[in-house]
């Protein structure tokens, strides 16, 4: 584990150079709970918003879940590892990732998860994978969309000097409740489509791509919660990841869907 005080240098210098390089419209961030254990889906326009959303956070405990072969460079990997980051190997299911992100929910930890899996780059949303359907399945945790736009010209912007906007849109949370006996493969599509869809109705018209069409039931599966409601288990209970998870993921015949990295 990272030396405390490290952690809070490399988040102090990353806050002051993503704010030197950008101008950050980060009001909307009063709306996350100050507490509990919380899933942040985001979009995924490029590595920018990594720093920015992880400092921007702050002093919450936070993580997320990275692409694995972001530990290749030893720069990355002392960074992540520095910062907390959980490594997920791509194209499997990764079950010690999944494994890694239910405990920290479990902590109270906000964990962040990109369910696009990859940088669009021009800011329009590509088709998303399951895998923070199943991670909201199994903690009980609840969801609160983030979209971040304007930044895709960032380094264009910063050839000629010039800072960037880089604007975070902040959703109301909710819970994932499938209200079926079998979460099918389809049911569990429907409900990530959801899911991305809470995400595109934060972004302006022309970034909302793969989720651009209305959805005549965009609030299936969906509970919202009001933005007073606690997050936190109550006293004396144990917390909605512990235990479930375990007997889910230990079952013979259970897998994981594939849970997307960022970057």
């Amino acid at each position: 584990m990272a030396n405390p005080a490290t952690r809070r240098a490399v988040v102090a210098f990353f806050r002051a150079l993503t704010g030197l390089l950008c101008r950050i419209d980060d009001a909307h961030l009063a709306r996350v709970p100050a507490r509990g254990p919380l899933i942040v889906v985001t979009n995924h326009v490029n590595l920018l918003e990594i720093p920015i959303i992880f400092t921007h956070l702050q002093p919450r405990p936070v993580t997320g879940l990275v692409s694995a072969h972001r530990w290749d460079n030893r720069w990355l990997r002392w960074i992540l590892e520095t910062c907390g980051g959980i490594p997920l190997r791509r194209g499997e299911s990764d079950i010690s990732a999944l494994r890694r992100g239910l405990a920290a929910l479990a902590a109270g930890v906000i964990v962040i998860i990109s369910p696009e899996g990859t940088r669009s780059h021009d800011g329009r949303l590509q088709p998303a994978h399951p895998g923070v359907v199943t991670l909201a399945l199994h903690s009980d945790a609840p969801l609160l969309p983030v979209a971040y736009y304007g930044s895709e010209h960032y380094r264009e912007d910063w050839r000629r000097l010039r800072r960037t906007d880089f604007h975070i849109a902040v959703g109301r949370p909710f819970r994932l409740e499938p209200g079926v006996a079998r979460v099918t493969r389809q049911v569990r599509q429907e409900m990530l489509d959801r899911v991305m869809r809470q995400v595109a109705a934060l972004l302006p018209p022309a970034y909302r791509g793969a989720y651009a069409e209305p959805d005549s039931a965009a609030d299936r599966y969906l509970r919202f919660l009001p933005q007073t409601e606690p997050v936190t288990p109550e006293p004396g209970s144990n917390p909605p990841c512990a235990g479930v998870a375990v007997r889910h993921l230990d079952g013979a015949t259970q897998r994981a869907d594939r849970v997307p990295p960022a970057g």
